[in-house]
This record gives C-alpha cells, sequence and structure tokens, in this order.
C-alpha cells in the first residue's frame, strides 16, 4: 500500500448494516431502479469521472450488492465474488468532498424512496447511517486545501 493511501478512523463495520426485511418489502426490482435513479444522478455529480463509461452496468452491480446487504440473495458474490469493496475503491482517490458528493446524490434517491421504490418508511434512517458509515469506510485520500 503506498504512503499517500489514507486509512480513516472507522473500521468496515462502524455503521450497522441495514435492516435486512427492506428487500421483503421492496423486492430485487425496486433496489434496481433504485440503484439506476441514484447513479441517474451520480451522472450530473462533480464525482461522475470515477465511475465507469458505462453507468447502466456500474449501477447494476452496484444494485447486485445491495440486493444481498437488505436481505436478498448474494447476487454480487454471485456475479463478481466477494465483495471486497475498500479494495475495490482504492484506485479512486475518494475524499472527504467525493464523500460528501455521494451521499448528497443519494438524497434526491432516498426523498423519494417510499413512494417510488416502496422502502419502508421505518427503516430509512437506519439505511442513512449505514451509508454514512460505509462512505467513511471508503474515503482513502486526505482532502488537500
Amino acid at each position: 500500500m503506498s504512503d499517500d493511501v489514507y486509512i480513516p478512523p472507522v473500521g468496515p463495520n462502524s455503521a450497522p448494516a441495514p435492516s435486512r426485511e427492506i428487500y421483503a418489502r421492496m423486492g430485487e426490482a425496486n433496489i434496481f431502479r433504485m440503484l439506476a435513479d441514484f447513479y441517474e444522478v451520480l451522472a450530473g455529480s462533480s464525482i461522475r469521472s470515477m465511475f465507469p463509461d458505462d453507468l447502466a452496468a456500474a449501477s447494476e452491480r452496484s444494485a447486485a450488492f445491495f440486493v444481498g446487504l437488505l436481505g436478498g440473495p448474494p447476487l454480487y458474490q454471485q456475479r463478481f465474488g466477494a465483495p471486497m469493496m475498500r479494495a475495490r475503491h482504492l484506485p479512486f482517490p475518494i475524499d472527504e468532498a467525493a464523500r460528501q458528493e455521494w451521499l448528497r446524490c443519494w438524497e434526491p434517491v432516498l426523498a423519494k424512496a417510499g413512494s417510488d421504490y416502496n422502502f419502508p418508511s421505518e427503516h430509512l434512517e437506519g439505511f442513512r447511517h449505514f451509508l454514512s458509515g460505509f462512505s467513511a469506510w471508503m474515503v482513502n485520500r486526505r482532502t488537500v486545501g
């Protein structure tokens, strides 16, 4: 690991995983739609360059991860192997500003999560908490400035 890689003070399990009951309420199709909408927001963000040209494929890959995380079958592992999310993100310089932008991209999607994707409202705050902790673990560069 190079000297410029930052190790955040939080661990990979700093935020509890979201409720696995979410999948039972949303279903796979809604999770895939939610991630597709999230990637549409990402497309117009300042961190767009960190993502592959084919955002639809990236969205489906992320959706496979979230399906398993939210209580569904382990699609990500079946299709791509072990998640190892921090290792997969190390090639991208993620600082606190990029993390905050990623979290901001979730906001318009989560604002309509109940009505558009049948996301159970009682689990929304826990999901936000997970996203915050998960994204803190992905930070791998100190913010320069």
